[in-house]
């Protein structure tokens, strides 16, 4: 887990919350990126803003039940979720949820990403990525998707997009990321009878160099 100044975080903070805009993975005040900070503390995009006007002064610091700390505008309804992944994970040092438009269509449609048929991302993300059961944001959401966080660092919500932690911000935009890819590389291989399943035989060695690589839960 990197460590970095708060100045630092709230750049990096802002800079991913621009990314996710311009990749069209989130619209009008969608999506919502926070990052653990020391003294048990979290920084997070505030609530009811795009984000593609978000700046770095704007971002909030709250402790670690969610209280606000320091910022003048409120943090977003789904921290929660966020906290849930910090609790349960030591190693989660940021979480990122957007709408990324294939996998959130999965997702909505009650579909998993659960074949493995990429080698590459099982060693990066692992074999499946699951779909968390429809709930209600808030407590419900997180009760939904509590059995998933010990295992997986990228979760499709079913009809609220996709979530992904990491040590850092970086590695849990590039989750968004592959997992978007996969998702639309689902898509195209399923019009053409796909995709086939990886062979049993691939995910031992597979998940192997996943850990030798510092992937993946602690």
């Amino acid at each position: 887990m990197r460590r970095m100044s708060e100045a630092d975080q709230r750049r990096e903070l802002h800079h991913y919350s621009v990314r996710l805009w311009e990749r069209g993975w989130v619209a009008n005040h969608d999506g919502n990126l926070s990052a653990r900070l020391p003294r048990a503390r979290l920084m997070c995009t505030p609530t009811a803003m795009s984000k593609a006007d978000i700046g770095p002064d704007m971002m909030l610091v709250l402790d670690d039940t969610g209280k606000k700390l320091q910022g003048e505008r409120k943090p977003f309804s789904e921290m929660n979720l966020h906290l849930a992944w910090y609790h349960a994970r030591p190693d989660v040092g940021a979480v990122i949820h957007a709408h990324p438009v294939t996998a959130t269509a999965l997702g909505v449609s009650g579909q998993s990403l659960d074949t493995p048929f990429l080698p590459e991302a099982v060693v990066s993300l692992g074999p499946i990525i699951p779909t968390v059961p429809l709930a209600m944001p808030g407590q419900e959401a997180v009760q939904a998707a509590a059995p998933y966080l010990d295992e997986y660092d990228a979760l499709i919500l079913a009809g609220n997009g996709v979530i992904t932690c990491g040590p850092d911000l970086e590695l849990a935009y590039l989750r968004m990321e592959l997992v978007e890819h996969l998702a639309r590389i689902y898509v195209e291989a399923k019009k053409v009878g796909g995709p086939d399943p990886l062979p049993p035989r691939f995910l031992q060695p597979l998940l192997a160099a996943r850990a030798k690589a510092g992937l993946g839960p602690e």
